[in-house]
C-alpha cells in the first residue's frame, strides 16, 4: 500500500469513517460496544483492513450533517449518497449499492405515475437534505417540496397536512404504506440513490485507491456478500460497474 494513500486517508493512524445512521438499509444495528453494524460500516472496515489501520466510526444522525462536515478534518471517509451538490466538497467513488426512490400517495389519490406528481399545486413531503431531496431540488419543475428534518417528522407532516405525495426510498415507503390503509407506492423510480464512499477532494491518491477498491468490491462479490450478511437482499442492489 503506497504510504501516500495511507497518509491521506488515515493521517491520525486510524481510518475515521463517517456513517449516516439515518439509512436503515445500510446501518441495520449496533454491536454490543455501540458501533454501527451493516453494509456501510462493513465497507469501511474492509477499507481500513486494506490500508492496514484500525477503523473508528464517526456517526451522524442525518446525511446532510455528514456532508456539512466534509473538509473539516473530523472524518477521513464518508459513506453517503453521491450527489452533485455534495461533490463540490467530496470526491466520490462510483456507487457500490443503489436504492430506488419513488413516491407514496394516500388513499384515493388521483396520482398514478411518477410524472403525475410534478404538477402545479402538488405538494411533496421530503426529508430535508436527503440524497433524493437534492435530486428533487434539481429536477422538480412545478410541484412544491415540503421539507422536514428526519424521516419520522416527514411522515407525520405528510399525514397531518394531507400532502399529495411522500418521497422516499422504496423499502422505507413499503413499511410506511402498511401504516396507511389504501395508500399506494407508485411504480418505477424518480431516481436511484447512489451510495458511495467519499473523501476530501484534495486526497487525490486516496480517492484513486477508494475508486479501485469499490470497483473490486463489486466485481469480487464482496458487496453482494455484505447485502446477504445483513439481510437486505431485494432492498439494496449492487451498483453496476463504473
Amino acid at each position: 500500500m503506497p504510504q501516500e494513500v495511507v497518509s491521506e486517508l488515515a493521517p491520525t493512524g486510524v481510518l475515521r469513517a463517517a456513517i449516516n445512521m439515518g439509512n436503515f438499509l445500510l446501518v441495520t444495528g449496533r454491536s454490543p460496544s455501540g458501533d454501527p453494524e451493516g453494509v456501510a460500516p462493513d465497507m469501511a472496515r474492509e477499507i481500513a483492513s486494506h490500508l492496514g489501520v484500525p477503523v473508528k466510526y464517526v456517526p451522524y444522525a442525518r446525511p446532510g450533517e455528514l456532508a456539512d462536515a466534509a473538509g473539516t478534518g473530523v472524518w477521513d471517509i464518508g459513506l453517503i449518497g453521491a450527489e452533485p451538490q455534495r461533490a463540490e466538497k467530496i470526491a466520490f467513488t462510483p456507487a457500490y449499492v443503489e436504492i430506488e426512490a419513488t413516491y407514496l400517495v394516500p388513499a384515493g389519490s388521483p396520482l398514478k405515475t411518477i410524472a403525475d406528481v410534478d404538477r402545479s399545486g402538488m405538494r411533496i413531503a421530503v426529508t430535508a437534505r436527503s440524497a433524493y431531496d437534492l435530486w428533487l431540488e434539481r429536477n422538480i419543475k412545478q410541484a412544491r417540496l415540503v421539507r422536514s428534518e428526519g424521516g419520522d417528522a416527514t411522515f407525520k407532516n405528510f399525514v397531518e397536512d394531507k400532502l399529495d405525495a411522500l418521497a422516499g426510498l422504496r423499502p422505507g415507503l413499503s413499511e410506511l404504506a402498511a401504516k396507511l390503509p389504501g395508500s399506494r407506492i407508485l411504480d418505477g423510480q424518480f431516481t436511484a440513490v447512489q451510495q458511495a464512499v467519499g473523501t476530501a477532494r484534495n486526497n487525490t491518491a486516496g480517492a484513486k485507491f477508494l475508486h479501485d477498491f469499490v470497483e473490486e468490491a463489486k466485481k469480487s462479490g464482496l458487496v453482494a456478500h455484505l447485502i446477504e450478511r445483513h439481510k437486505v437482499v431485494g432492498r439494496l442492489s449492487v451498483a453496476a460497474p463504473a
